[in-house]
């Protein structure tokens, strides 16, 4: 089946079945839904050994390839991991279903009545790197919403994700939903990839979860809409009217909490004003091992303070590094993150509820934060639940993509043989 000339009919086969399996989809119950969902994380938790007998297989494959420590890690699958995927599937199960929502009505003069309900979207493509749970999680969260869904998972992590997908089916056909409602891509071949982002009349929409090359080659050659984020860039402006209590705390908590994930600060801006506070802050960050390159005055601050190139306030570092620069008050601040942000999280310390609005207001990201942590973007901290990503564009779906972002809606309108002059 690698072989590259069949990936083309591969794909449109799958493309056909999941469009069939939308439509059923389209009108389960959410009793129907909750009990894929239940019935696979029993599976999976039937499965654990053979999910680890075949992660084993992609940690060789891995090694083989030279993936790093962290791949690795992120590769690796053990029982409290799969423990963790099945919970996961039964916590999407426990939340509410948005298919059917009213999300507006009103009547008309006339005596029309006009709702705006919630529908699925219909085929949701995900194509995904090395973390095996993202074929539960993606697979889950499209399949609550009412959507079918193809998976392209990561090469290294093919065996896991396959046997993983399996369990996913049999929660499909012990609640009686079709099995292509959650399809794998059955190759490791990248063929499959471009064939999906050309799939305009099948996939409605495409997300990318990896590595900065897979989500600009998708964002490039898709033909399919698609909800991504490049980076995260995400700042934390200090303002003259911060409590420092507040921003000693939040900035280490920003940076090091978790510094490989998309909601980590990779630049801290101090107004001048606040310039007191400076080794305050950084003295903490300091001692949990965070390097920092700063601009010439915040180099005068502490001569432990590496020299900050250009390329720095561009760069999403992910990893225990952090650029500092001073700015002229919050005009200055929005300036910056204006030129070098890439539309993720931005976070404003402050005890100014004028300059803490205007920070909000102004600042043109998917989340803009006032005095907390740019770590709790992720829908999980948003009470949304699980999430599928997060979206910087500004269509349909911005910030953490959840249930109601995997939908779409449409206008049901009610009359009584209203006829239009």
């Amino acid at each position: 089946m690698d072989d590259i000339q069949h990936i083309p009919d591969l794909m449109q086969a799958i493309g056909a079945q999941a469009k069939t399996a939308a439509k059923k989809l389209a009108t389960a119950t959410t009793v129907q839904k909750n009990k894929a969902l239940m019935e696979a994380a029993t599976a999976l938790r039937a499965s654990i050994p053979a999910i680890m007998e075949a992660n084993t297989k992609d940690i060789e494959y891995g090694k083989a390839k030279n993936l790093s420590a962290a791949m690795i890690d992120r590769l690796l699958l053990n029982e409290d991991r799969i423990e963790a995927i099945a919970m996961g599937l039964e916590a999407i199960a426990n939340l509410p279903d948005p298919v059917g929502d009213i999300m507006a009505s009103w009547d008309r003069p006339n005596g029309l009545h006009i709702s705006r309900v919630r529908v699925p979207l219909g085929v949701i493509g995900v194509i995904y790197e090395s973390r095996p749970n993202v074929t539960a999680d993606a697979g889950a969260l499209c399949l609550k919403a009412g959507n079918a869904v193809i998976l392209r998972g990561g090469s290294e992590s093919f065996h896991s994700s396959t046997r993983i997908h399996g369990c996913l089916v049999e929660g499909l056909q012990k609640a009686g939903l079709p099995a292509d409602a959650i399809q794998l891509v059955p190759t490791r071949d990248r063929a499959a990839v471009g064939e999906m982002l050309t799939m305009t009349g099948v996939i409605d929409i495409i997300v990318p979860r990896g590595g900065r090359s897979l989500v600009e080659r998708v964002q490039t050659e898709s033909r399919v809409p698609v909800f991504a984020h490049l980076e995260g860039i995400c700042h934390v402006y200090v303002d003259e009217a911060a409590d420092i209590e507040k921003a000693v705390a939040i900035n280490l908590n920003a940076k090091m909490r978790r510094t490989g994930i998309c909601g980590s600060s990779e630049t801290l801006l101090v107004d001048v004003k606040a310039a007191a506070m400076l080794p305050a802050i950084l003295e903490p960050l300091f001692s949990a091992g965070c390097e920092i390159r700063g601009d010439i005055q915040v180099q005068a601050a502490d001569n432990r303070v590496k020299s900050a190139t250009d390329t720095d306030w561009d760069t999403e570092y992910l990893d225990a590094i952090l650029s500092v620069k001073m700015v002229d008050g919050v005009d200055d601040a929005i300036t910056h993150i204006a030129a070098h942000s890439s539309g993720h999280t931005e976070s404003i310390i402050t005890e100014n509820t004028e300059t803490a609005e205007k920070f909000l207001n102004l600042v043109d990201s998917a989340i803009v934060m006032h005095n907390a942590s740019t770590q709790f973007a992720d829908g999980g901290e948003f009470g949304m639940g699980a999430e599928i990503g997060i979206a910087t564009g500004r269509i349909h779906a911005r910030g953490p993509v959840g249930l109601e972002q995997l939908t779409s809606f449409k206008y049901q309108v009610r009359g009584n043989g209203q006829t239009r002059p």
